[in-house]
């Protein structure tokens, strides 16, 4: 029997969504959560419940804010797309130009194409980093500038899983004189009115869900580059140096760093309205972040492949991730494009649909996670049921 808190909105022709969202409680381990569907600038979905805590005494309310990992990858291409829209950077500049130490080692052929692309061949710091040295940005700018390439700037494509922050971060930093912490906040967050951090304040613990680890659980099948034994000092790097421990998610020094690719914090209203500003061709509610063109550039491929250091086919827009072809997520919504985080969560815009859509939780989930890609189902489901005259208004 679902007995879960739920709570909020949910806008007629959307019930699947909602249905949706109750079974992931039921019957797939969420234990507190929350989504928001855009369409057409106005929320159609706004629902929350469950849990902030493990013990289950601390409800989850529509303010509720939890680290997303690498879902802040999303945010900071779009940070970064702005960026190229204000043409205060170019992508076929290299990024020694904006921060003359990035060239050491032959990486002033890398360009902010590369660093956008997961190809720009430093997938992690080539040498050891100190494990404190991750809650420091400046620092770890310093370690990336002075680290040796892995292999020549789009040469290959390998999953930046830290450095896509730091290199990004770095550009963003030399480029406007803010972190991406700062330039989040003054350019988007608080023009739009939402809940996304790179650093959050002490006061922003009370309503800070506790992030829970997933249950031990057998390992899925091995990914065609682990099969292959490419499982590398280099892939133990790019995870683990500097590490980003489960542990650690909940640390005062965890919420309060600027790590833009691992520990961004985010309500799903945050989420699902600034992927509705991008999905609506850059602006929502008199804020413009980038030009319609800009968002056409933004998700338009840009390299695809066999990903070296995650296996499997992949392809990259401008940060972005896109729907690789043959998979349910392109057959339902194949202009979509955002990010997903470790452990579940995930933020898309589709210009297409005039989309934006947020999923966060503190439940970290399985190797085989259901939760996002129903909720996924259900709004394209929906989509496709919305009666004719519906959708001939929104044309």
């Amino acid at each position: 029997m679902h007995d879960t808190p739920i709570h909020g909105t949910c806008a007629p022709g959307f019930e699947r969504v909602e249905e949706a969202f109750v079974e992931n409680f039921r019957a797939r381990g969420d234990v507190g959560a929350a989504v928001c569907v855009y369409l057409d600038g106005r929320a159609v979905v706004d629902l929350w419940g469950g849990y902030r805590d493990a013990a289950r005494t601390a409800e989850w309310t529509a303010d509720t804010i939890v680290t997303t990992y690498s879902n802040g990858k999303g945010w900071l291409a779009t940070c970064m797309n702005m960026l190229l829209d204000r043409r205060v950077i170019d992508l076929d500049t290299p990024v020694a130009h904006y921060w003359p130490a990035f060239a050491q080692h032959g990486k002033d052929r890398v360009l902010v194409r590369h660093a956008l692309t997961h190809t720009a061949g430093l997938p992690a710091p080539s040498m050891r980093v100190p494990d404190e040295a991750i809650y420091d940005f400046e620092q770890m700018l310093e370690y990336v500038a002075a680290s040796e390439p892995f292999w020549a700037a789009g040469a290959q494509m390998g999953y930046h899983a830290a450095t896509f922050g730091w290199i990004n971060g770095g550009v963003l930093r030399h480029a406007t004189g803010m972190d991406p912490g700062e330039f989040l906040r003054r350019e988007v967050a608080g023009p739009l009115g939402l809940d996304l951090y790179w650093g959050t304040a002490p006061a922003d613990d009370a309503r800070t869900a506790t992030f829970l680890p997933p249950a031990p659980t057998p390992q899925a099948e091995p990914s065609r580059t682990q099969a292959q034994g490419q499982l590398s000092d280099m892939h133990k790097k790019v995870f683990n140096n500097p590490p980003r421990r489960w542990r650690d998610a909940n640390t005062r020094q965890w919420r309060a760093a600027v790590i833009p690719a691992s520990n961004g914090h985010a309500s799903a209203r945050g989420l699902g309205r600034m992927y509705a500003a991008i999905g609506c061709g850059g602006s929502l509610d008199g804020v413009t972040l980038m030009s319609p063109a800009s968002v056409l550039r933004a998700c338009t491929e840009q390299a695809a492949g066999e990903d070296v250091i995650t296996g499997g086919y992949v392809r990259r827009g401008l940060g972005f991730a896109l729907p690789a072809p043959g998979t349910e997520e392109a057959q339902q919504g194949p202009s979509a494009f955002g990010h997903g985080g470790l452990g579940g969560s995930h933020g898309f815009a589709d210009a297409d649909h005039r989309l934006g859509f947020g999923y966060v939780m503190n439940q970290a989930g399985p190797n085989v996670d259901l939760r996002y890609p129903s909720l996924r189902r259900a709004v394209y489901a929906s989509l496709a049921a919305l009666p004719a005259q519906a959708m001939r208004a929104r044309a």
